[in-house]
């Protein structure tokens, strides 16, 4: 296939991967767990596993744009950054 038309580099195509992933990931862990795990937590309302993944990729793509905004086109600590966020909000979310 030509995908040249969408200019496709390498991190892109990854970024893309690995939301893909992330989204299988989530609908087999409900398949074999279902039930979305709902807990209460920081925030003081309910949460789902989809809910707490869903703020999560929401809060890291803040990060990056204001990484990208404020520090420069290294993403690379941003990437750590989101990691360590990501693994916040499914623990206390």
């Amino acid at each position: 296939m030509n995908f040249t038309w969408m200019a496709w580099t390498l991190p892109t195509a990854l970024f893309f991967i690995a939301i893909f992933t992330l989204i299988v990931s989530m609908a087999v862990w409900e398949y074999f767990s279902p039930g979305g795990n709902p807990r209460v937590g920081v925030l003081r309302f309910e949460t789902t596993r989809g809910d707490r993944l869903f703020v999560s990729l929401l809060g890291s793509a803040f990060i990056h744009l204001a990484w990208l905004g404020l520090v420069g086109s290294n993403l690379w600590w941003a990437l750590a950054l989101s990691v360590v966020y990501a693994i916040g909000v499914f623990r206390y979310v």
